[in-house]
């Protein structure tokens, strides 16, 4: 009788046991399963974005090698059969390249420290000072964000074909100053705050400074240390990220921009973003090439050649731009 019993409950205890393997072997394929399926699935959006975002590039670059041949051979794709530096060689002369690349990265380079500079005292100071009208000020700050500056072009044309504030350029000699031509309009709106995408760096240094623990600055201010001295040797270190992602980003759309150049005049010397526009006007004027299949490989080569320093510069800094962004909070 014991022996049926024991025999009963080891084959009950085998039965459970089985039924335990199977269901954890079926657990393990089904998670390996949905792993594989979203593993896949990462890897579908993946892809499937960069190509829309790197497809164009890649024409581009690929167009900027096509020889006049390549270009009307409907069976070439991407990789040419004659590639040619022909475009290159055009395209640096007519760009007058390496005096306006140099022009043109001294110029962005100027306004990005100069905005880093101002950004940052005023993304600190609304992070940490309390004073009359803060919060109106700021929402003044998030509308420059905002606004599109199209809407303002006209007011600012005016402001500085005729510079005259409060009357003071009149007094001192005699008439208005007129700024068109030239770059003073671009560093006068960016000593006060007002430069390009200048919102959007002190709410970038607003973010995080209000992030870092005001035990820092408390510590600083037993030891003896001044507002000024806190803010440039303590705070302002601390800010390395937010000062990394402001700088990638003034630097790319100064560096880009067109608008401003094109509102005051800013000489072409100045601007190779103004020089890459009239790239396929010069081209048809000067060497008289009118077919505008053509005209576009010439344009491509004037592209690339404008993005290079600005792939370099984010091929140095990726890493500390990533972190930038993630600790700066302008995500999510």
């Amino acid at each position: 009788m014991i022996k049926t019993v024991r025999g009963f409950f080891q084959k009950h205890i085998a039965a459970m046991h089985d039924e335990t393997t199977a269901l954890n072997e079926r657990y393990v394929i089904t998670k390996g399963i949905k792993s594989v399926l979203s593993t896949l699935f990462r890897v579908l959006v993946i892809v499937g974005i960069c190509y829309t975002i790197l497809a164009p590039v890649f024409g581009i670059v690929a167009n900027s090698f096509f020889s006049n041949k390549d270009a009307y051979n409907p069976m070439v794709y991407l990789i040419p059969q004659e590639p040619t530096l022909e475009r290159y060689q055009m395209a640096i002369s007519i760009l007058n390249y390496v005096p306006t690349m140099l022009n043109s990265l001294l110029y962005s380079l100027l306004l990005m420290l100069l905005q880093i500079l101002v950004c940052s005292m005023v993304g600190y100071g609304f992070a940490r000072f309390k004073f009359p009208l803060k919060s109106l000020l700021f929402a003044c700050v998030v509308i420059t964000i905002v606004i599109p500056t199209h809407t303002i072009m006209l007011p600012l044309y005016m402001t500085f074909r005729l510079f005259d504030p409060f009357g003071l350029c009149t007094a001192i000699f005699g008439h208005p100053l007129s700024f068109m031509g030239t770059t003073t309009p671009m560093y006068i709106l960016t000593l006060f705050g007002c430069g390009l995408r200048s919102g959007l760096y002190i709410y970038i240094f607003n973010q995080f400074f209000r992030g870092l623990p005001k035990e820092i600055e408390e510590a600083a201010f037993v030891d003896g240390a001044g507002t000024w001295y806190t803010y440039f040797h303590i705070m302002l270190r601390n800010a390395t990220p937010a000062v990394i992602t402001v700088a990638v980003f003034s630097m790319v759309w100064q560096y880009n921009d067109t608008f401003y150049a094109k509102l005051f005049l800013i000489p072409q010397s100045q601007s190779i973003g103004i020089r890459i526009s009239s790239l396929v006007a010069n081209i048809a004027n000067q060497y008289q090439i009118m077919d505008k299949t053509i005209q576009n490989l010439y344009l491509d080569a004037g592209i690339v050649l404008m993005m290079l320093p600005v792939v370099l510069i984010y091929m140095f800094l990726q890493k500390y731009f990533i972190e930038g962004v993630e600790r700066s909070g302008i995500v999510g």
